[in-house]
């Protein structure tokens, strides 16, 4: 159940990201600070190109113009 209120959570903020470029090193802290905030303690975020995208739902935000992405994967659990 907590997976699921982070997913709809980090979508959302996807959404968001998508409305209004950030630089990615922001966009990344801004993210950190709602996961935590979720209670979420093991996770990754990682800054790749859009082509080493390999699963779209792993997608959290967009920076750079669009040209970058900013993917979300929990660790253990």
């Amino acid at each position: 159940m907590k997976r699921v209120a982070v997913v709809l959570m980090l979508s959302a903020l996807a959404g968001t990201a998508l409305a209004a470029p950030k630089p990615c090193e922001e966009l990344k802290q801004e993210i950190e600070v709602k996961i935590q905030a979720a209670g979420v303690t093991s996770y990754t975020l990682e800054i790749v190109p859009n082509a080493e995208v390999k699963d779209q739902n792993m997608v959290v935000g967009s920076c750079e113009n669009g040209t970058r992405k900013i993917i979300y994967q929990r660790n253990g659990d």
